[in-house]
């Protein structure tokens, strides 16, 4: 930054102008912003970590805590329900995150390098659109960067030195701690960096450092669950670290058997939106079942008659324990007659979706796209979102193969590993990849910069 002065002065003002553009044209609450509202809310009011039902505050676990404090520590000052200002800091976060993104390529490749990864997180619309919506993902986003950033710091572990000192893995670690407190997922993180650390243990002389690092590493991320873990039990009764994969309280039915018949056949993000999202409490749709959801005529007539059952529920469509199990049934019938397509090919295509999508999901567009008669204006768009994030995972991936990056199996590990998470879910949400995006702006500035990055 000494050295160019005017550069990060001027993307920083086009970082800040691009987050404002999105803030002025596409604010976008979302249904899981007012139930982060709703539980930071009942925090300030009646200082419960409840949901409103009823109009009565009912203690919940269906969320972690870090979100819903971050909101309300800013409604504290700035007022209830002022969701404006959780975006304006939700910016400020993420400008920030420009910075430690920078820091990351300026480590594991070249200043020049560090500079372009500055522009292309600074520029990068699928991030900065998510500063208009209250979600989880811009502090998720920065949090995963600073933890990169500092296990990198903290390497090599074979050498006695002030950069790899207890100071940063502790850091690294509370910057774990704020992703997992944030989502679930967040343990990947932690996962990721200590598969990594099992592998510098093989390669280390210094094994007794890596094994006193990993175990402070470990100590300081899952320290803070504890009290949300205790919590819990003494007001539940459940051992509940995290939030329930479903976000479910415990005396509320999952539909599983549901789930799994959605797993045979769904792998876009359209699909999602159709099917996925209204159950429960909107009808389902037969037209909205694309061909690959049946195997033959029998198995769409037994489709149509569970939809057909499904919807004569009540105005209120819910999902009933009888219909589940006849989903589960149908679902077990597909799996075994293509379990290669249930185990194996569906989850990459899942995958590739969440990866290749144009990333509208947050804009005020037709998820559908791609139907340019109906929607042109939507369609151009999207095309050139498409673009976008394509350049982009086409620069990380020219980034990634070019000669061995310092610490590069560190950040593609972590991506794998996230990748081999969300092939396990049903609902392909594009956003799911966006935390990976600060390795990706990394490998993208390397392969655009031509700089490999240094060492092993």
């Amino acid at each position: 930054m000494r050295r160019h002065p005017g550069f990060f002065l001027a993307a920083t003002a086009a970082a800040f102008a691009l987050r404002l553009f999105f803030l002025w044209k596409f604010r976008f609450v979302a249904g899981d912003s007012f139930i982060y509202g709703d539980i930071a809310g009942n925090w300030l009011k009646h200082g419960a970590f409840a949901m409103t039902e009823e109009g009565v505050p009912v203690l919940t676990l269906i969320r972690l805590p870090g979100y819903p404090a971050f909101i309300a520590l800013i409604w504290k000052f700035a007022g209830l329900d002022h969701y404006g200002a959780v975006m304006v800091w939700q910016m400020l976060f993420d400008v920030g995150t420009c910075y430690v993104v920078a820091a990351l390529a300026r480590l594991t490749a070249s200043e020049r390098a560090a500079r372009a990864a500055f522009l292309l997180y600074a520029l990068n619309p699928f991030t900065a659109n998510y500063v208009a919506t209250p979600l989880t993902e811009v502090l998720a986003i920065f949090f995963t960067a600073l933890a990169l950033l500092f296990a990198v710091k903290g390497l090599p572990l074979s050498q006695a030195r002030e950069q790899g000192g207890t100071a940063c893995w502790i850091c690294c670690g509370l910057a774990i701690a704020g992703s997992i407190l944030l989502r679930p997922d967040g343990g990947i993180l932690l996962a990721g960096i200590g598969a990594y650390l099992v592998f510098q243990f093989w390669q280390s002389p210094a094994k007794s450092r890596v094994v006193g690092v990993g175990v402070l590493l470990a100590v300081v991320s899952l320290a803070p669950l504890i009290p949300w873990t205790l919590r819990n039990w003494r007001v539940f009764h459940i051992f509940q670290p995290l939030a329930p994969r479903y976000a479910n309280n415990p005396w509320e039915f999952v539909p599983m058997g549901f789930n799994r018949w959605i797993k045979t056949w769904l792998v876009d993000y359209v699909s999602v939106d159709d099917v996925y999202w209204p159950v429960p409490g909107e009808p389902l749709d037969i037209t909205k079942l694309p061909p690959r959801a049946f195997d033959s005529a029998n198995q769409r007539a037994a489709t149509e008659h569970l939809f057909a059952a499904y919807n004569a529920t009540g105005p209120f469509c819910r999902m009933t324990p009888d219909l589940d199990a006849q989903f589960a049934s149908l679902a077990e019938e597909r799996i075994h007659h293509a379990p290669l397509r249930y185990y194996l090919l569906l989850p990459m295509a899942r995958l590739a979706d969440m990866w290749l999508r144009p990333r509208t999901e947050a804009l005020p567009m037709d998820s559908h796209w791609w139907r340019f008669r109906r929607d042109p204006k939507d369609s151009l768009i999207g095309m050139l979102l498409g673009t976008i994030n394509l350049a982009y995972l086409l620069a990380a991936l020219l980034g990634a193969t070019r000669k061995r990056a310092a610490y590069g199996g560190l950040l593609i590990l972590w991506v794998v590993l996230r990748c081999a998470f969300l092939m396990t879910l049903e609902n392909p949400e594009p956003r799911y990849t966006l935390q990976c995006f600060p390795v990706v702006c990394v490998f993208a500035a390397a392969g655009i910069t031509g700089k490999s990055a240094r060492g092993a």
